[in-house]
């Protein structure tokens, strides 16, 4: 069991290294947001029907849960939209200080979707966050646009994650990510059909693009997601808080090895990414001892 943990622990990390590694390959990537997310979707989906075919795993639910599914989805495809589109307008160093936000709107999201009290210290939390993205808006003024797609990308992530808790206790996380990449492939479909998007140079990609998208849909979105509930089994959930939480770190690092100069902020922006990033991790610790002395 100890060498089970360790592994699983040691493979956690790769995951999240993994995941930093998804905006490293949007700025790669030459495509817009929209194509780049729609070719991500559909590519994974191919993947995951790949795996379900050789495990073959059931995908019956009932009809109601698979509408759920789909609009999930679109939520989760927005998330991305709008994460992609913010490594677009400004850069990865950016986009990921500002998503580490997620867990803060998750705090506050869950009292109003699960009807909760507000717990005060995440209040306060919440505040040093916006402290943090204060000092970050004031030094890096250039890049408000790229700052609000993240923070709303973060919004949505945090959206989808609490919402798909639910599911994820009831089903089978292979069958949920099926259905939901497969909403979300259906409604950008829906609206390139709708805009007249869909056209012969749509689906003529550079080369290198078509390597990148292979790489950020098998092993960035349907090998990371299945992998990182299987670890789950081995690994108490908060040392998958702590771990999860170095995603920002990993992703600003191999931005600054990859892109040099294009990456390079002001030592003020740092320390408000900082900021944002011990205060979620604080969060999460407080949580965690609450929850054990709750328990005990």
């Amino acid at each position: 069991m100890p060498n089970d943990n360790l592994k699983s622990y040691l493979h956690l990390h790769l995951i999240v290294f993994i995941w930093g590694f998804t905006a490293i390959l949007g700025e790669l990537i030459t495509l817009d947001a929209l194509p780049l997310v729609w070719f991500r979707m559909l590519l994974a989906v191919g993947f995951i029907i790949l795996f379900m075919a050789y495990k073959k795993t059931n995908f019956v639910v009932p009809r109601k849960t698979i509408f759920g599914f789909l609009l999930l989805g679109l939520v989760i495809a927005l998330h991305w939209l709008t994460f992609f589109k913010a490594i677009k307008v400004s850069n990865v160093s950016v986009t990921l200080a500002c998503l580490s936000t997620g867990a803060f709107f998750t705090s506050f999201l869950e009292p109003i979707l699960y009807r909760r009290k507000v717990i005060w210290y995440e209040v306060l939390f919440g505040l040093i966050v916006v402290g943090g993205l204060y000092i970050i808006f004031n030094v890096e003024g250039d890049y408000y646009l790229g700052i609000i797609l993240a923070l709303t990308s973060a919004f949505l992530s945090a959206l989808f994650s609490v919402i798909n808790g639910k599911y994820a206790k009831m089903y089978d996380s292979t069958v949920i990510s099926f259905y939901e990449l497969t909403g979300g492939v259906l409604c950008f479909s829906i609206y390139l059909l709708l805009s007249n998007s869909f056209s012969k140079d749509f689906f003529i990609l550079q080369p290198s693009d078509w390597v990148y998208l292979l790489i950020l849909s098998s092993i960035c979105t349907a090998y990371a997601f299945i992998a990182s509930v299987r670890v789950m089994k081995f690994i108490s959930p908060y040392t998958v808080m702590l771990t999860i939480n170095l995603e920002p770190v990993y992703g600003i690092i191999l931005a600054l090895l990859i892109f040099k100069d294009k990456e390079k902020m002001s030592s003020e922006f740092y320390f408000g990414a900082i900021l944002i990033l011990i205060t979620v991790i604080l969060n999460g610790v407080i949580k965690y001892k609450l929850r054990n002395r709750n328990s005990s």
